[in-house]
Parts: structure tokens; C-alpha cells; sequence
């Protein structure tokens, strides 16, 4: 049996490759910081109950017989683990070169693109394929909650078949390095580097395609990209290739329709229509009748920390957990929950100095745009911020963005003393939205609040 070890395995997207390794038959080792600092526990349960021996981030773990080192890009080059691979001169790869090599070795490989929703839309399409029998290997970045109660991490499906999709990440530019039968860009808008720089990302990608593009109509840079086979989806034109209309906010959803025929999402928000149209239009690329995918994708109950309520207490306040981390993703999930009574108090943590420094000013004048003067903004410190490395950006800015686009923010530097304003300031029917992306403690914090709430 081949020998594989991952680092850094408690990432959404490394445990996902992690997962589907062991399902090909590997024998799979993982470390991760966090676990050897007693944090993620969640995490390293559900890995080890899916049979990946974890081991220390400390070297140890890294044998002579290992065909090779998996790493997140976020591992710097004197890890313990790397510097043990070199030294028996294991090949190590990057997350992104692993993922392509298995990306390229199914037949029907689709690959999904795009600065806001791909995770979900990738998720979405494999589980019309998987509900469909046709037996998808699928590899996220978010977890499932259709297959919580499946072993392990719930961020991907495998199945022995002929069809992959993947969430194909543009930050890093990996995103070129693709060569789909299908390939699906869902939007380009500002994030991790500049527009000119995602524009050149995604034409590339585009033009790899063996079979045909699916773009979003309703994006002015996403559907410009041309393929001779391209095909358009919208909820504004009805002229696309899949159209959306009559859509309709419901008390724990969004119900829509497709050629006069009703279909209903157990999401709420408009652009969680259009990633359904997305998903629907690479399935019926795949031949699959369009009518049969947006019924099947009645069935989808989404991902985790995507707008997930994680519950509502006596008072009739809300707490709801969000992964939202830029301009367009803090616009699409406000926006979505604007279409529902009751203030909201937000707290939102960026996640790190640079997105703070490129996108932050963006991210003041959406907030601005979408909360009204009832509504509460509240900001701990930067996630990953080094108050020495950093010392130029700071929590304390974004909020002055905020402020600055008539918001009522409030910076109080760390999320316990959020905790306590939230405790002393909630009233009955507010939705408390703890909004932020990398932290993985964001989920235990959101769930503790609501008890303590």
C-alpha cells in the first residue's frame, strides 16, 4: 500500500484530499499545528475515525517509504515536516498540484470558478450527480451538511466513476493550471489580487476547456469570456441559456421558476438561485434534463457557515454563522438576510492583513450600502494580523471604513468582549451573524454565544 502524508490536514481542502486519497486506497498520515496545540478537536475525530493515522507536526511522522508530502500553501519552508521530506528526499507537492493530478485522471472532470459561490456551486453539482447515479467524485472546499452523518469530513464525495468536479481555487492562479471537460466561472469581482490579474486567470481558464464554458450572464466580466460551446445562466435576462424568474424569499428558503415550473431551495438569497442555475446548467452540459437537476436539487441543504442558522433561543434571537470574507460575499449574504424582518448585529473578523489592506475600504462601503441605521457592526482584531509585521493595518481601520459609509461600528478588539456587547445588547427578534473566514474556532464561538444569549 502507498504511503501519503499530508500537512496541515485539518484544512477544509486538505482534509478533502486527504479523504479521497484514503478512499484510493492509500494509506494516509496527516499533522496539523492546531491538533498538537489541542485546538480542532472536531476535526481530528472525524479523521481519525476515517482512518488517517494523525501524527505530530514535528518530523516524526515522515517515513523513508512515503511516496511523497502534501502541503497547504500557508506552510512556510522551515515546517518540521518539510524540512524531514527533504531530507529523505520526498517529493513534496502543493495542495494545488495534487489536486490537478487527480482532477486529470477522470474523463469528465468539471471545474468550478469564480471569487464568490463556488463552493457551494461545487457542492451543489455533485449532489445532483451523486442523487442522480452518476456516481461523482466531488472535492470542496466547505462541508456538506447532506452527508454529515457519513465518516470523517463531510467535504467530499467519492464514487467509483468516470466524473470529478473540484472547487478550483483562483487566489494563487492555480486556477490556469486546469484543463476541464466543463469548466464554470461563476463571477469575477475583487479578491486576493487585482481585477486585470483574475480577468487574465479566468480567460486562461476558459480557453482550456475540452468540452464548453458555463458563465454567469449577470456578471459584466464573467460573460464576456468566450468558448465556441458557451452557456449562459441568469436571474436578471431572460435571454440566457437558463433563466430564473418569479423568485420568491420563503420563512427558511427561496422558491423560483424555470420555464413556468416551480422549484424551491432550502437556501435563502437570490445568488444562492443563481448558484443552483449555475450547477443546473454544468449538469445539463453533462446531458441531464434540466428539470430533473432543480428537482433533485430540492434535496440540498447546503454547506456549513454559509449562512447557517445554528439556531434561535427563547427570545427570538437568531445566531447565524457565515463565512463571508469579501466585499461581494459580505453583500450577497446581507442582502439575503435584509429580505427578512429584525436587526441585525453583525461581527464581522477579517481574516487577514493583506485582504484587509487590498479589499477593506470595498468591504466599508458595502456595509454601508447594505445595513441600515438600526442595525450594529462589530469587529475584533484581524485574524491572522502580527501586530509587528503589521503595524500599518488594523481592525480599527476597517471599522473607520464602515464608519466613514454611515455604518454603526464598533471596533472592541477581540471576539470575547464582542461576546459581551452582544450579551448585554441583544434583544428579542435580533439575527446575531458572526461572519469571518480561516478561523475555525468561529463555529464553537457562534454556538457558545447562542447558549449563553
Amino acid at each position: 500500500m502507498k504511503k501519503v502524508a499530508f500537512c496541515a490536514v485539518s484544512g477544509n481542502g486538505m482534509s478533502a484530499l486527504a479523504q479521497v486519497l484514503l478512499k484510493k486506497g492509500y494509506e494516509v498520515y496527516g499533522s496539523d499545528i492546531s491538533f498538537d496545540e489541542g485546538r480542532d478537536k472536531a476535526n481530528l475525530k472525524a479523521l481519525t475515525a476515517a482512518g488517517i493515522k494523525i501524527v505530530p507536526q514535528d518530523g516524526s511522522g515522515i517515513s523513508d517509504d512515503m511516496e511523497f508530502l502534501c502541503v497547504s500553501s500557508a506552510i512556510s519552508d522551515d515546517n518540521p515536516d518539510i524540512l524531514a521530506a527533504k531530507k529523505k528526499n520526498i517529493p513534496i507537492k502543493k495542495r494545488s498540484e495534487l489536486l490537478a493530478e487527480i482532477f486529470h485522471q477522470y474523463e469528465y472532470n468539471i471545474a468550478v470558478g469564480g471569487t464568490s459561490g463556488k463552493t457551494t456551486t461545487t457542492a451543489m453539482i455533485g449532489y445532483i450527480l451523486d442523487k442522480l447515479g452518476k456516481k461523482p467524485c466531488m472535492i470542496d472546499g466547505g462541508m456538506l451538511r447532506n452527508y454529515e452523518n457519513n465518516t470523517g469530513l463531510p467535504n467530499y464525495i467519492y464514487n467509483e466513476g468516470n466524473i470529478c468536479v473540484i472547487e478550483a481555487d483562483e487566489s494563487d492562479g492555480s486556477i490556469q493550471g486546469y484543463h476541464p471537460y466543463i469548466a464554470l466561472i461563476n463571477n469575477i469581482s475583487h479578491d486576493h489580487v487585482s481585477i486585470e490579474e483574475l480577468v487574465k486567470y479566468f480567460t486562461a481558464f476558459a480557453s482550456h476547456a475540452r468540452h464548453g464554458i458555463v458563465v454567469n450572464a449577470d456578471c459584466p466580466l464573467a460573460s464576456k469570456l468566450e468558448h465556441p460551446n458557451k452557456f449562459t445562466f441568469s436571474i436578471q435576462n431572460p435571454n440566457a441559456g437558463l433563466y430564473a424568474s418569479d423568485i420568491h424569499p420563503l420563512n427558511n428558503g427561496i422558491d423560483y421558476k424555470i420555464e413556468g415550473r416551480k422549484f424551491r431551495l432550502n437556501l435563502v438569497g437570490r445568488f444562492n438561485v443563481s448558484n443552483a442555475l449555475a450547477a443546473i446548467s454544468v449538469c445539463m452540459m453533462m446531458g441531464i434534463d434540466q428539470f430533473e437537476a432543480a428537482k433533485a436539487l430540492e434535496g440540498f441543504t447546503g454547506i456549513k457557515r454559509r449562512l447557517e442558522v445554528a439556531g434561535t433561543n427563547a427570545r427570538n434571537i437568531t445566531l447565524i454563522d457565515d463565512f463571508a470574507h469579501n466585499a461581494s460575499k459580505i453583500e450577497a449574504s446581507l442582502a439575503a438576510l435584509k429580505e427578512y424582518p429584525g436587526r441585525l448585529i453583525v461581527m464581522y473578523q477579517s481574516h487577514k492583513p493583506f485582504s484587509a489592506r487590498t479589499t477593506g475600504k470595498e468591504d466599508g462601503v458595502v456595509f454601508g450600502k447594505v445595513l441600515d441605521k438600526n442595525d450594529i457592526l462589530l469587529m475584533p482584531e484581524i485574524y491572522m494580523r502580527d501586530p509587528v509585521k503589521d503595524a500599518d493595518i488594523s481592525g480599527a481601520d476597517l471599522v473607520q471604513y464602515a464608519v466613514d459609509n454611515g455604518v454603526n461600528a464598533k471596533f472592541l478588539g477581540t471576539k470575547e468582549k464582542v461576546r459581551e456587547f452582544i450579551l448585554k445588547n441583544a434583544k428579542e427578534g435580533d439575527r446575531i451573524v458572526i461572519m469571518g473566514a480561516r478561523d475555525n474556532s468561529l463555529p464553537d464561538f457562534s454556538r457558545q454565544l447562542l447558549k449563553d444569549l
